[in-house]
């Protein structure tokens, strides 16, 4: 979860860092492939790290709320990812290279297009179940029955106030890659001499302003704190508590 992160923030550094270079260096083909490659790989390893934070949150809310496992989702997730991430960085590359070579970057541009489309895919996707696994806990109607302390028949009650806290924080994370998602899907569907990726502040607010909030919002709402392990033994001990008081 927080080398993915980790691994985010230092593409999007390298990409905008070529970004700069080759605005400085118009005539350099180095730069140019750079930023390419790195800017539309960059999110790709952040949109994992919420699929792992996710499942770590189902195991602490219950998996009975869940359609799958949190290890069957997060595997299942993380490799449609993955693919998303070749897919991504073959077409950078394939851009990159028409550049290089002065051709057609039409096929990298439509590479790059499925990725991001793909990707976008799965976030809708991934939304969707999440909001089906909160419903069900606030409403305790669990999809399957899995053996857990008596405590958490009452779903509102497992989710603590950090845990609140890491579902709105990825909630926000997730809303600014899904918007960014957004522009790059129409961004290339234009092609390269389109109106959006000719236009410099769509792709500075909308691409690289999404995905700085994005990963600010994980600093902020990080999942290192807020995913607490002993969170569910509290609640565990509580349940202890409770049930001695009821006896005497």
């Amino acid at each position: 979860m927080i080398p993915t992160a980790t691994f985010a923030g230092i593409l999007e550094i390298l990409g905008w860092s070529a970004r700069l270079w080759s605005s400085r260096n118009p005539k350099l083909l180095t730069p140019y492939e750079m930023q390419i490659v790195g800017t539309i790989i960059a999110p790709t390893p952040l949109v994992a790290a919420n699929f792992v934070i996710l499942g770590k949150v189902i195991t602490q809310i219950g998996p009975q709320y869940s359609r799958l496992t949190p290890r069957i989702y997060t595997i299942i997730f993380c490799c449609f990812d993955i693919v998303c991430l070749i897919v991504q960085a073959v077409g950078g590359a394939s851009a990159a290279h028409a550049a290089n070579t002065k051709t057609s970057a039409s096929m990298g541009a439509n590479i790059m297009l499925g990725g991001i489309a793909a990707q976008l895919f799965a976030i809708v996707v991934y939304v969707t179940m999440a909001t089906e696994i909160l419903l069900r806990l606030k409403y305790n109607a669990p999809f399957r029955y899995v053996e857990q302390p008596r405590l958490l028949e009452k779903g509102y009650r497992a989710v603590s106030k950090k845990l609140q806290l890491m579902l709105g924080g990825m909630a926000f994370c997730t809303l600014c890659i899904f918007i960014r998602s957004v522009y790059r899907t129409v961004e290339l569907a234009n092609g390269w001499n389109g109106p959006v990726i000719s236009t410099e502040r769509y792709f500075d607010w909308l691409d690289g302003g999404m995905v700085t909030l994005a990963i600010y919002t994980l600093n902020f709402c990080h999942p290192g704190i807020l995913l607490e392990k002993d969170d569910s033994t509290a609640y565990v001990s509580q349940q202890g508590s409770d049930e001695e008081a009821s006896a005497t």
